[in-house]
């Protein structure tokens, strides 16, 4: 557990204009969300109804946003979502969303009507960032009246269609720059001090607080650790500073914190959470993690 100091703005006071316009010009694009994810949401208009919810207007770009909604949708049968890529640099979260509707959301659609936001945060996508360009980190920011253009798009879709969800699962990632960027800028915005937590080693959940599913949880922890292995607790028997509610499984609070898992009114909802930096999983097999999740989920949903 180490103190970090951030090169941007003046220990102790929070960001400014000035200070975020600061962060705003060292940000790069580093990757085309065009080419990596709107190209395979085309390649889905056979399998999906694919719908621009919204566009989000940056001073270098313009980002349509899509989702995709599983065919024949059914008043008769539940709703469920899956969201990715929230925070945009969680690689893993839009492409395992992306790889889920490819692979086998049609299949799942025989019970659910299924709904799929692959990529929330396009610019964060693009480069390689876990806030906006304003330094709003969307998944702190799924309230009424949001500041962040990211949630207020999708919030409006599902108040407009007046969807209500049996369950909702978020992909994201914990990843080594949560300490040695992600984490250091968040205090220096705020004007607190920093104390970087221990990188979990492995795939965890994180339930909601305000409605515990341990059970929902373990099935998708099952069915994950047959793709990877699960993050144990640290010394502490915590994750991330959260106590260990069960292997690989801590709370938050969902609406409280304005996460993307208290979006809807859902009765299950998860949070998963891979490593991509791990010498023990590649790239790839987050992917597939992310994959083994969402099923494991609606398996579990399926015995309901």
């Amino acid at each position: 557990m180490t103190e970090q100091q951030y090169p941007i703005g003046t220990p102790g006071q929070p960001w400014g204009v000035e200070e975020k316009q600061h962060w705003l010009k060292q940000q790069s694009v580093k990757r085309s969300y065009f080419d990596d994810v709107v190209t395979q949401i085309n390649r889905l208009h056979d399998q999906f109804d694919v719908e621009q919810y919204g566009a989000l207007e940056y001073p270098n770009n313009t980002f349509p946003l899509f989702l995709l909604k599983t065919r024949n949708w059914d008043a008769a049968k539940p709703n469920v979502l899956v969201t990715g890529g929230v925070h945009g640099y969680e690689t893993s979260g839009v492409h395992g969303a992306l790889a889920f509707a490819k692979q086998h959301a049609e299949y799942y659609s025989q019970w659910f009507n299924i709904l799929i936001a692959p990529c929330i945060s396009p610019w964060g996508y693009e480069t390689i960032n876990r806030w906006n360009p304003f330094a709003i980190d969307p998944n702190r920011s799924f309230k009424e009246n949001s500041p962040a253009g990211e949630c207020a798009a999708i919030m409006d879709y599902i108040a407009s269609h007046q969807l209500e969800f049996v369950m909702h699962i978020d992909l994201h990632e914990t990843t080594d720059t949560d300490n040695s960027e992600f984490r250091p800028a968040l205090a220096a915005r705020d004007g607190k001090v920093n104390t970087n937590w221990n990188i979990p080693d492995g795939f965890y959940t994180v339930g909601n607080s305000e409605k515990p599913t341990p059970d929902f949880q373990k099935a998708i922890i099952d069915s994950v650790r047959q793709v990877t292995h699960i993050a144990p607790a640290d010394d502490e028997g915590k994750i991330i500073g959260a106590p260990v509610e069960q292997e690989g499984v801590i709370h938050y609070a969902g609406k409280e914190l304005g996460l993307c898992m208290g979006l809807t009114d859902a009765p299950y909802v998860s949070t998963t959470e891979v490593y991509p930096d791990s010498a023990n999983a590649s790239p790839e097999e987050c992917i597939e993690a992310q994959v083994a999740a969402v099923k494991g989920a609606l398996e579990y949903m399926r015995q309901l």
